[in-house]
């Protein structure tokens, strides 16, 4: 365990410091989602800046249809606000078929603890944890994350995998791949976090993440700006 530790952060070391601010010569980052090679929906971040505040917001709307009807939607809209680095609240809300779900994040300086009101869990957090969203490579390097979706905290295990070449949307990248697991493998199967991820360690983009849940799923990195 710490030989894989070590490998993860010297391959991430180069931007361990400054997470949002790698980011700011971004406004979008266009991810493109996939269940079983077919192109379903999309993922995409908008970046704005004031000074030391950063927001980000993200866009996600997919559906999968069966004979011609649609048997899963989801359609959401989030956004996390950060002053430097830092944190300093989230808000979501998704509609998952007919199911409503949400989160309001705010960080608690005095405390240096997250206060969530969530559609699955409502009370403090740790500072340390990450909401899991897919903009960032800061969630490769944290032991516990906040769904973006419901507010649920789930322990993760990181693990490099090796170093690849993935060709996508024409071009080919020289890439990191790891595993990202529920630290508890026990949960049931939809409620475990169980990805592939592959970053791309010279501009810090996640390119690709895969999954199996009632299919083969991808999200692909499609362009940026």
């Amino acid at each position: 365990m710490k030989k894989i530790l070590i490998i993860i952060v010297v391959l991430l070391s180069s931007n361990v410091f400054a997470h949002v601010d790698h980011y700011k010569k971004y406004n979008k980052i266009e991810m493109d989602i996939f269940r079983n090679g077919k192109l379903i929906g999309y993922n995409y971040y908008f970046f704005s800046r004031k000074g030391d505040k950063t927001i980000v917001t993200n866009q996600l709307k997919f559906s999968v249809k069966l004979l011609g009807a649609t048997i899963f939607q989801v359609e959401g809209y989030g956004e996390e606000k950060y002053i430097k680095d830092q944190l300093i609240s989230y808000n979501s809300k998704t509609l998952q078929n007919d199911k409503e779900k949400f989160v309001n994040l705010v960080f608690d300086k005095d405390k240096n603890k997250f206060k969530i009101k969530g559609s699955s869990y409502s009370g403090e957090a740790s500072s340390d944890n990450f909401v899991g969203n897919w903009w960032s490579h800061k969630i490769l390097q944290t032991s516990s994350q906040i769904s973006p979706i419901s507010g649920s905290i789930k322990k993760q295990v990181v693990t490099f995998v090796g170093k690849e070449k993935i060709k996508q949307y024409g071009k080919v990248y020289n890439v990191n791949r790891f595993t990202l697991k529920s630290k508890d493998m026990t949960l049931p199967k939809d409620k475990r976090l169980d990805f592939n991820i592959w970053y791309e360690q010279k501009t810090g983009q996640i390119l690709k993440v895969s999954y199996s849940r009632m299919g083969n799923w991808e999200y692909r990195l499609k362009n940026f700006e």
